[in-house]
Order: structure tokens, then C-alpha cells, then sequence
């Protein structure tokens, strides 16, 4: 069987038919309808299904619409609560680790799939989602206790998150939220201290599947790096041009992005400037005082030539803008962006990363679904277990 990537404009029907097509070519002898049924159900919800569910997926399966079975366990609380809920947690703390709270971050990126908000915008939109469960403090951007007394309760978050701004409830412009990026979450953890680069970092890191060492290109001009990176560390300018420089070129334009924000250690909460650039900016201005000194949030992606167009940014989109939105919007606008949500579903439900030809094209296949299917990530995941169903 020659295997081959999806058209962007295949049913979520046609995904499913393919991908349980090349799914038999691996599939074990002994895994029948019934035990793909159960199979398909636990990697997504992480518990069996009920004896109801589960004939009705057995009877999906065999009518020919597997995309029905797999729906199914998107529909199961536990899919919420817990499979994604530690598949984001990681995204909100410079650990990476799941054993944080629920947070406004998690929460927001939970009530995104669950109403399959494009998630494409999650890196952009002015969206947040705080729950109606009785009891819970009131949602504040200067502390986490709505969403820690949701989580200590075991607040079913399926149930009961609700969808509405950050401009509504925390008070910041339209125009400067930026998706989970200006959340209590992410703002606490990558807007903290520093000078805004660990904001870029980590969004790259977790939704583009690329920290800096893996975009390094020294080719790129050096006329917007800031004051604080030295230019001969050590005493030799060859670290600077062969080393810091591959970073350094491409981060700093785009970071600008982030100069109106800050958060605020002593109130606990996120700032935002309009026209007045942090004071983060210009620390350390004497390591290099011909350095950049930041005017104001205009940025430029510089990636857009150089090994890193591999990233495939967006022709509709025009690489460059002023502040956290636009920035959000290009970053993901690349095929980067959606190819990093499949590969990491892809290790979340199979358990292990994908590591040949077939796993290759099982995942374009799902890319092809989630860029042209409107970015949901539920079919993300509905997808990829039907794939892995037989493994």
C-alpha cells in the first residue's frame, strides 16, 4: 500500500478511514473491533468505557464512521480533567513539569478544545475561561485562587467552564490581550523578572516544538540586539558572531513584541504600559552601549529568510506588527505551529513520539485535518487515537 498526505480539504471521515487503513498494517492479529473500541477510549479519556458507550462504538466502528467512536471519548469528562489538563500544565511553568495547580492558562487552553475555538488563536485572542461552579472565588488577574479552589474542589471543567475576555474580566485592552501568553498563568511565569525573552522562548518551545538552539542562524542582521548582550564575552567577539548571534538576531526583534509588559511581583499581577517601553529593556546598557535601545512594541520576524523559513510562516500575514497579538498571530500562522500540536498529541495518546514512515504520514495526514478541518484540536486527538488504536 503506498501511503500519501492528505489533501488540507479531506472529510474528518476520509482522515479517519485512511488513517485506520494504515493503522491494520501494524495492527496485532488478536485486536479486534471491541478491543480497538476500548483501545481508542482509554487513550483518549485515560478510563474505559461504559458497556453503553462502548456498543455504541463498536457499532460505529463497524458502520463505517470511526470518527463517531472517537468523538465519543472526547465527550468523556476524564478527556477534560485529566488528559488535558496534564497535557498543558507543562506550558504554564518554566519546569515543565504537571504538577501545578489549575491555572487561567490551562483552563482557557481546556475550554478551547472543548468548544473547538480555532487553536490558532490561542497565542492571539482576547479569550479566557473561568468557571460556574458555586463557591469559587472571583477570577483576578492578580491571583490564581479561582482556578486553585476549581482544581481543589475537582470542579468538573467540562461542565462548567465558561467562555468569556480577558478584556472583560482582567481589565487589559482588547488590542494588548494575546491569548494564554497574557494570562495570570503565562504572564506569572515568562513575564516575571528578566527582559522578556523567556516569553519567546517558551512560547516557541511549546507551540512551535523549538527552543533556541534548533533556530540558531547567524546570518541574520545585527542591528536589533539590545544593549544588554555583550559583544565580545569573555574578551572574544567570535563567541559573540558565531554564538550569541544565532539567537540573538531573531529572538530580540520579535521579543519587542513585549516591551509594554511586565509582571508585577509586589501586586502579583500582570502590567501593561501602552507607549511606555518596561525598564526591563535597558538593563544592563552598559555591556554594550551601541546596542539597540527599544522605542517602542514594533517587531519584525527575521526568520522569515534564512534556514529558518522552514518554519513555513504564513504569505498572508504580513511578518511584522507592533505588540503581543500580531506577534501571536504569526507564530501561529507557521506550519510549524500546527505541526508542533500534532506531534505532541501524537506522544500524548500513543505514548512515544512518532519514529517511522507511517507515523509520518499518519501525522501530516492529522495536519492536513487540523489546518484545513479550522484548527480543532479535539479532532487532534480523535484522530491520532484512531491511529494508534491497533498499537
Amino acid at each position: 500500500m503506498q501511503n500519501r498526505t492528505l489533501s488540507a480539504r479531506a472529510t474528518p471521515i476520509a482522515v479517519a478511514t485512511a488513517l485506520l487503513a494504515v493503522t491494520q498494517l501494524g495492527a496485532p492479529a488478536h485486536a479486534g473491533v471491541p478491543e480497538q473500541a476500548v483501545r481508542i477510549y482509554n487513550r483518549i479519556a485515560g478510563v474505559p468505557p461504559s458497556p453503553s458507550v462502548l456498543a455504541q462504538m463498536i457499532s460505529d466502528i463497524n458502520g463505517g464512521n470511526p470518527q463517531a467512536a472517537a468523538a465519543l471519548a472526547t465527550s468523556d469528562p476524564n478527556f477534560y480533567n485529566v488528559t488535558l489538563k496534564n497535557f498543558v500544565a507543562p506550558w504554564t511553568n518554566r519546569d515543565g513539569t504537571v504538577f501545578v495547580p489549575l491555572n487561567d492558562y490551562t483552563a482557557t487552553v481546556i475550554g478551547m478544545v472543548r468548544d473547538d475555538v480555532p487553536f490558532n488563536t490561542v497565542l492571539s485572542g482576547d479569550i479566557l475561561y473561568t468557571s460556574n461552579a458555586p463557591g469559587l472565588p472571583a477570577p483576578s488577574i492578580s491571583n490564581n485562587n479561582h482556578y486553585q479552589a476549581a482544581d481543589t474542589n475537582g470542579v468538573d471543567l467540562k461542565a462548567t467552564l465558561v467562555q468569556t475576555t480577558q478584556s472583560a474580566v482582567y481589565g487589559l485592552p482588547a488590542a494588548a490581550t494575546a491569548g494564554v501568553m497574557t494570562t495570570y498563568g503565562g504572564a506569572s511565569a515568562f513575564f516575571i523578572n528578566g527582559t522578556n525573552r523567556a516569553m519567546f522562548r517558551f512560547t516557541m518551545m511549546n507551540h512551535l516544538c523549538h527552543d533556541m538552539e534548533t533556530v540558531e542562524d547567524i546570518s541574520r542582521p545585527t542591528d536589533r540586539i539590545r544593549q544588554d548582550v555583550a559583544r565580545s564575552p569573555g574578551g572574544d567577539s567570535r563567541v559573540f558572531l558565531n554564538t550569541c548571534v544565532g539567537c540573538h538576531s531573531g529572538m530580540d526583534p520579535m521579543a519587542q513584541a513585549f516591551a509594554y509588559y511586565n509582571f508585577d511581583t509586589t501586586a502579583g499581577a500582570l502590567v501593561y504600559t501602552p507607549g511606555i517601553v518596561q525598564a526591563k529593556y535597558f538593563i544592563n546598557s552598559d555591556n554594550f552601549k551601541q546596542g539597540f535601545v527599544t522605542p517602542d512594541d514594533s517587531w519584525q520576524n527575521r526568520w522569515r529568510a534564512g534556514p529558518n523559513s522552514v518554519l513555513g510562516w504564513s504569505a498572508s500575514l504580513p511578518g511584522s506588527g507592533n505588540g503581543a497579538k500580531s506577534l501571536g498571530q504569526e507564530l501561529a500562522g507557521s506550519d510549524a505551529f500546527a505541526e508542533c500540536q500534532v506531534q505532541k498529541v501524537f506522544q500524548a495518546v500513543c505514548f512515544r513520539a512518532p519514529g517511522n514512515s507511517l507515523d509520518r504520514s499518519a501525522v501530516q495526514s492529522i495536519k492536513a485535518n487540523f489546518t484545513g478541518g479550522g484548527y480543532k484540536l479535539k479532532q487532534v486527538f480523535a484522530d491520532t487515537a484512531l491511529y494508534c488504536k491497533g498499537q
